[in-house]
């Protein structure tokens, strides 16, 4: 009879014991993820070249459509990483918008003073000023974090409101509502040989504007999205692009990430452990104000060239919708700001081609109704099957869109993506929960 060696015999995790996650399979995880987004993004790109084909709506995905979906996306997608930083160490920041006014006050006041590289330091420390206000209030004083949220946003506005009557009012351009136009700028840049930029005085070939001329299925939508990512940059948007990956090495790659992260979902046991929660949820707070200002102060100084009341139009709520949709994941986030970054641009730039969307949007849910088919899903292939039929319906008989209707376009597109993602959510078990050092252990 054969027996088995206690070193041959396979390891099984206790019930109730997650196996610990390893390199391999951690690496086989990212894959399988990595093929997916690829697939599904291949998938919408293919259905929105056949959309542009068939209602001859080029814009849709020209290079000018998608550079200003890209400014429009960067704002929303720091406020949404704002709301990600807050909400992993455990506190909900409904200040977003109030952090943001303050970074775009900052922001416009120091580029009118000394240009535009000073005025995102004061933008970023406009929104740390708010982060600090709302950790000390609900670290600090565990004032209830929704009511701390609402009245930074109410700080944020009359604040910026009352500074702009003090130092804006009586200066050339400036007022109550308004600063003066910055004094310099941030250089924009074109991509050498992607989107036809300048290399040592030579002016490369412009490959993606190549592709977007030919208007070829497929092709030419890579073309178009390609130069609109890759034409008239911005400094400061490549600096925002890049805090996704930032975000993502510190949280799942540093000791003080998977400390932050603790902190959010079981404080108590992190602080058995040696944690020191308390420190960790300021930084992670002052973190959060920095990524909201950062992203209002994008709005004063790249989006236009001066600080204005309202300028933030509610991104800092949009903001943690894109955080919802994308699952408290930085990827996601950007994913989420960019759809609702691409319905702002189409709205701005080709409003008329709005009703050549709901045809879009048909395709997209008669593939989801063969899906849920094949994987049995009723509910699903329902709600599909209906959403389909009224899009397509509006598509038919919808020649123009109102503007009324335009201006909702983004706040619409944040109700469906949420009422969709709402199924697959994981959030920091304890955001939002208040906590004492010591309690529950």
């Amino acid at each position: 009879m054969s027996t088995v060696t206690p070193s041959s015999a396979p390891t099984m995790a206790p019930i109730g014991e997650r196996r610990p996650i390893t390199t391999t399979s951690l690496g086989r995880f990212l894959a399988v993820r990595r093929n997916t987004i690829l697939t599904v993004g291949g998938i919408l790109l293919a259905l929105m070249s056949i959309t542009r084909l068939w209602t001859g709506e080029h814009p849709l995905t020209s290079s000018g459509t998608i550079g200003t979906a890209l400014r429009l996306t960067v704002p929303i997608m720091l406020a949404g990483l704002a709301a990600l930083w807050a909400e992993r160490c455990g506190v909900l920041n409904i200040g977003i918008e109030g952090m943001m006014i303050l970074g775009t006050w900052g922001a416009g006041f120091g580029a009118w003073k000394w240009g535009a590289w000073v005025g995102l330091g004061l933008g970023i420390l406009g929104g740390m000023l708010g982060g600090l206000i709302h950790a000390v209030a609900t670290v600090r004083f565990n004032v209830d974090q929704v009511i701390s949220g609402v009245v930074l946003n109410i700080f944020g506005f009359f604040g910026a409101r009352y500074l702009s009557d003090l130092i804006f009012v009586g200066e050339q351009g400036g007022g109550v509502s308004q600063s003066p136009q910055q004094k310099s700028g941030i250089p924009k840049f074109d991509t050498p040989f992607l989107a036809g930029g300048d290399l040592f005085g030579w002016k490369s070939p412009d490959f993606f504007g190549w592709l977007e001329k030919k208007r070829w299925f497929l092709v030419g939508d890579i073309g178009g999205i390609g130069k609109g990512l890759t034409v008239n940059l911005s400094w400061l948007t490549v600096l925002a692009v890049l805090m996704v990956p930032l975000t993502f090495w510190i949280m799942w790659r540093t000791r003080f990430g998977l400390r932050l992260r603790s902190s959010g979902e079981a404080p108590s046991a992190a602080e058995s452990l040696g944690v020191k929660v308390i420190p960790l949820r300021y930084a992670g707070l002052l973190i959060s104000g920095a990524l909201a200002g950062f992203g209002g102060a994008t709005l004063a100084i790249v989006a236009s060239s001066y600080y204005r009341q309202g300028q933030t139009g509610g991104r800092g709520f949009i903001g943690m919708a894109a955080m919802i949709f994308g699952n408290w994941r930085p990827l996601g986030i950007a994913g989420g700001a960019a759809v609702f970054g691409y319905s702002d641009g189409v709205k701005l730039v080709a409003s008329s081609s709005l009703p050549a969307l709901f045809l879009f949007v048909t395709l997209v849910a008669g593939l989801m109704v063969i899906v849920s088919l094949v994987r049995k899903r009723t509910i699903t292939v329902i709600t599909a099957f209906v959403t389909g039929a009224l899009f397509f319906t509006a598509y038919l008989t919808v020649k123009e869109v109102p503007e009324s209707l335009t201006q909702s376009v983004p706040y619409v597109a944040t109700l469906v993506v949420l009422a969709t993602a709402s199924k697959r959510l994981r959030p920091p078990a304890q955001a939002g929960v208040k906590y004492r050092p010591g309690e529950g252990h």
